[in-house]
C-alpha cells in the first residue's frame, strides 16, 4: 500500500507539473514551500473512481482507495510535499513540483 501512496503522489505532482499544452510546459517553475502548502491546504486530488486524497488545514492526510480508508499527515518540508499514511511508511517527499506561471 506505501508503494500505491508513493505513486499517487507522484502522479498527483505530475498533474500539477504538466499542462497538455506545449506552449505552458516552457514557463514552469519550481514552487516553493509556500506554493505547494497554496495549493495543497483544503483540497483533494482523486481520479474520481478508485482513491481520493484530502489534505486538511491541519496537516491531516485522508486517504481513501477501494474502499480503504486511512488517516495520516502531510506536511511542507525544505520545499518539499512529504505523506505519512501508517507507522511504517518513512514520509517520502516529493520536492519536483511545478506550475506554469
Amino acid at each position: 500500500m506505501r508503494t500505491l501512496a508513493t505513486v499517487l503522489a507522484a502522479s498527483a505532482l505530475g498533474l500539477i507539473s504538466f499542462e497538455t499544452d506545449a506552449a505552458a510546459a516552457e514557463k514552469l517553475q519550481r514552487l516553493s514551500g509556500a506554493q505547494i502548502r497554496a495549493k495543497f491546504v483544503a483540497m483533494q486530488l482523486t481520479d474520481e473512481v478508485h482513491w481520493r486524497y484530502v489534505y486538511d488545514r491541519d496537516g491531516t492526510l485522508r486517504s481513501y482507495s477501494m474502499g480503504t480508508k486511512k488517516v495520516g499527515k502531510w506536511t511542507i518540508e525544505r520545499d518539499e510535499l512529504c505523506l505519512y499514511l501508517d507507522e511504517r511508511d518513512d514520509g517520502r517527499c516529493r520536492s519536483r513540483a511545478s506550475a506554469s506561471r
